[in-house]
């Protein structure tokens, strides 16, 4: 499906399901604000950056009126979704505004980035952060390394990261489904639109270590007779030995302290 019909149909919620952020950003607020408190960490007077918002500003504006010093929201796409960001006008008037017809954020609350966060243009214009977030959107990554080493040179030296990933097959009845192909036959020919990367728990495990001093990986899930049923059909590469770990399908990422010399080298 080409890129622009298959978001179409995600804005409209039309066949593709969109993640907590679109679907029920008050939630996705919810499950960030809990995480970050298991860490004794808040949003409290910190400069934020939502990675992968989806065209709504219900996240952002929410996150504001927690107690959030200001917000980043970083897409690689420009979809702004106009219908449901003129809903949030009247709670949120003190960070939106109408303008030209159109919803807007107050630009001394929101900083609206579109394009790609490895871009040398696109970092010159954020200014460091000290809180990263993002749900479902570093499975759909096709540069993981990349990008995780380009939103850590954006994040402050006591900055940190909460990313929730979901390492599920997309097709939801079977989630160990796309562990059975081949990469040559994943990319050509299943790998839907929106980019599944295949990445389990070990990969991000090595690749946040790469980027940071400190991090700590909570299984929020695991499928472990589903991973027994689909079993013999899995490549080898995707099996540790330890069950487990393959059987894990949902994560929490909490990184801080980005190393420098690394992400700078």
């Amino acid at each position: 499906m080409p890129e622009g019909i298959a978001r179409f149909l995600l804005k409209r919620r039309w066949i593709i399901r969109p993640g907590l952020e679109s679907s029920d950003p008050l939630a996705a607020v919810d499950q960030y604000m809990k995480a970050l408190a298991q860490y004794g960490k808040s949003i409290q007077n910190q400069r934020v950056l939502v990675f992968g918002y989806g065209g709504r500003f219900a996240v952002g504006v929410e996150l504001l009126k927690q107690g959030a010093a200001h917000v980043v929201l970083c897409d690689h796409f420009v979809l702004l979704d106009q219908e449901r960001n003129l809903e949030l006008l009247p709670k949120y008037s003190d960070y939106l505004i109408m303008e030209n017809n159109e919803v807007k954020p107050r630009a001394e609350h929101i900083t609206l980035r579109h394009g790609d966060i490895r871009d040398a243009k696109l970092q010159s214009e954020i200014s460091a952060v000290d809180l990263v977030l993002s749900t479902s959107v570093y499975e759909h990554l096709d540069d993981v390394d990349g990008i995780t080493s380009a939103l850590a040179k954006l994040t402050a030296p006591h900055g940190i990261h909460l990313h929730f990933v979901d390492l599920r097959d997309h097709y939801f009845k079977y989630p160990f489904a796309m562990l059975a192909y081949s990469e040559t036959i994943w990319k050509n020919f299943l790998n839907p639109t929106s980019n599944l990367n295949r990445y389990r728990l070990p990969s991000y495990q090595r690749i946040f270590e790469k980027y940071f001093g400190q991090i700590k990986i909570n299984v929020l899930a695991r499928q472990e007779n589903e991973f027994e049923q689909t079993r013999r059909r899995i490549r080898s590469e995707f099996i540790s030995g330890d069950l487990s770990v393959d059987s894990t399908t949902l994560i929490q990422v909490f990184a801080e302290a980005p190393i420098r010399d690394k992400n700078e080298g």
